[in-house]
């Protein structure tokens, strides 16, 4: 029997904190289908630098994030993509929150099945994001393999 490829997946920054700071139950499933390869987690460098940026910021102090440990699972489990350039996919759906066009820029052009956030700006692009193929939600809504 011939294996597809694991299907992609693109986690915006408050999903990654969740799994990789946080421990959010509503992300074990997830974290495990990453882990065990069943699901491709695709990134770009922008998103990693975003995310050191977040773990350097005083607000997230009582959680105390070891921000070495978190980089190196993310650089461990991430498929590094290419970033799309901007603009380039004029269907791609434009989010209101410039900050978040990477993630539905990247999810369109790598034809990543699912985009999972709990960012408003990005879920209301769900239907449009939809007929590019690729589905927008929560990590709560998210079926799972």
């Amino acid at each position: 029997m011939i294996s597809s490829p694991a299907p992609g997946v693109v986690l915006d920054t408050n999903v990654v904190l969740d799994w990789l700071v946080f421990d959010d139950p509503t992300v074990h499933v997830l974290a495990r289908a990453i882990r065990n390869g069943q699901l491709h987690w695709l990134v770009t460098p922008a998103m990693r630098a975003e995310l050191d940026f977040i773990l350097q910021r005083s607000t997230l102090g009582r959680w105390h994030p070891q921000r070495a440990a978190v980089l190196d699972h993310f650089d461990a489990l991430a498929r590094p993509a290419e970033a799309p350039p901007p603009n380039t996919y004029p269907a791609t759906p434009r989010c209101r929150d410039a900050s978040d066009q990477i993630f539905i820029d990247l999810a369109c052009a790598t034809g990543a099945r699912w985009l999972l956030t709990r960012d408003a700006a990005l879920l209301s692009l769900a239907r449009r994001a939809r007929d590019r193929g690729v589905n927008i939600l929560t990590p709560r809504r998210w079926p799972g393999l």
